[in-house]
This record gives C-alpha cells, structure tokens and sequence, in this order.
C-alpha cells in the first residue's frame, strides 16, 4: 500500500463520497423521469438509471474500502493490514460499460434487426476491454501493466469505429431536434472513456507512489462522473425530445 499524505486521502475520500451521491440522485432522477418519456424510450432510460444505480453501489464499497485501509496513529497516516480493495471498479466497470453503450443504441430506436446487432456486438467488445484492462491494472510492474493495456486497446478502438462510423448514418436518420445531442452523448461517451486510459498510464509517470493512487483514483472517478451520470443526464434529454415529437399527447398533459 502506498504511503500518501493526508490531503490526499482526504481528496480522495471525498471524491469517492461527491461520485456516490451523484450516482444515488442520477439514478432516482432516470427512473423517476421515465414518465416524462413515451414507451419506446422507457428502456433506455431504465438501463441509464441502472448504470447509475451500479456505480452508487460500488462507490460505496470502494469509499469504505478507502475507509479502512487508512489510519491515523499518532497523528500520522498510516496504512492498516486491510488492503484497498480497486477490485470493485472493474466488477463496476464490467456491468456498466456495456450498458452505458446499450442506452445510447436504445435512445436511437433503431430497427430491431440493428439494435440487437449493435448490442450483442459493443457489448461483448466492452467486456472485453475492461477484462483485459485488468491484469495490467493489478499489475506490479509496468511492463505488464503496458502489455495488458495494449491488448485492451483494441476492443476499444473497435468500440470507437463503431460508434464514429457504424452508427454515422443511424444518426442522421435521427430527428433534427435531437441529432446533435445524440453526435453530442456519442462525443462524450468518446472524451471520457478516452480519459480512462490516460489515467491508466499515470504509474508510467514516475511520480511518487501515493501522488501516482490519488491522481488514479481522483481521475477514474472524475471520468466515471461523465460517463454515467453526465450521459445518462444527456440520455434524458434525448429521450424527451425524441418523446415530444412521437408522442404529443405526453406534452398536453
């Protein structure tokens, strides 16, 4: 474990704590918001405020995993005998991910043939990629760490094929009151799950090991905080624009 000061635990600590409250309303405002929104973008939202709910719990766990594997004595922060438990945000990561990229295909409403297609196939591409990102994660060297990134890297570059060419044309069949927040939540999910492996590479920097965990913690979480909440927020918005138009009665009432 790590020997960090007590300013950096201390941001970390509350980083973990602003990412579970996030979580926890985003999830009440996905669901609760579902009314607001016609049948064919209920599931979207649902799944959104799922990812939403996922995270909350896993942050928990990791703040009180922070919790536990700091102590003062003496005055002094010391490392306890129970280790920081990262093992958390990849089980996270594994049931999120390919769910933050099945809303966005479902918000689309594609034909039934594409969208089943598409989330078979990013799916499985997500999965992967958080699979293969976790060796390296766990790793205690950096060559590994380097090895097991790469062979992460290509199902995510796979994903932004997807997601820049793939889905170009499904796009611009979308409605013109929507299209740019779709390129938009398509954008974002892109700049944050990109951030992921910028924070991946932060042990290559040579820093001090306890700056090396806080910049790591602080930026997963930060990138988590956009990719969840910060799109499923977006997956609304889509969902009752999208609403307005197919469903007007909705807007009478």
């Amino acid at each position: 474990m790590d020997i960090i000061s007590g300013a950096q635990y201390s941001l970390v600590y509350n980083a973990f704590s602003f990412t579970f409250a996030t979580m926890a309303a985003t999830t009440l405002f996905l669901w609760f918001g579902r009314s607001q929104v016609g049948p064919a973008y209920r599931t979207a939202l649902t799944i959104s405020g799922l990812v939403c709910a996922i995270a909350a719990y896993h942050y928990f766990r990791i703040f009180q995993s922070w919790g536990e594997a700091y102590a003062m004595k003496d005055g002094v922060l010391v490392a306890t005998d129970i280790a920081f438990n990262d093992a958390y945000r990849y089980v996270d990561w594994l049931l999120t991910v390919p769910l933050l990229l099945i809303e966005l295909i479902l918000v689309m409403r594609l034909t039934q043939a594409e969208t089943t297609s598409k989330c078979i196939r990013l799916g499985f591409a997500a999965a992967l990629m958080i699979v293969l990102g976790y060796p390296g994660e766990v790793a205690d060297d950096n060559v590994t760490r380097a090895i097991w990134g790469t062979l992460s890297t290509i199902p995510f570059l796979y994903i932004v094929w997807v997601l820049f060419k793939g889905l170009g044309e499904s796009i611009e069949r979308q409605p013109e009151n929507v299209r740019k927040l779709v390129k938009d939540a398509r954008l974002i999910t892109f700049a944050s799950w990109g951030f992921y492996p910028i924070v991946y590479m932060i042990p290559f920097t040579g820093l001090a090991g306890g700056t090396v965990e806080t910049a790591v913690q602080v930026g997963y979480t930060i990138a988590d905080v956009v990719a969840k909440a910060g799109v499923g927020i977006l997956i609304y918005v889509i969902a009752v624009r999208k609403s307005s138009v197919e469903y007007p009665e909705l807007v009478k009432q």
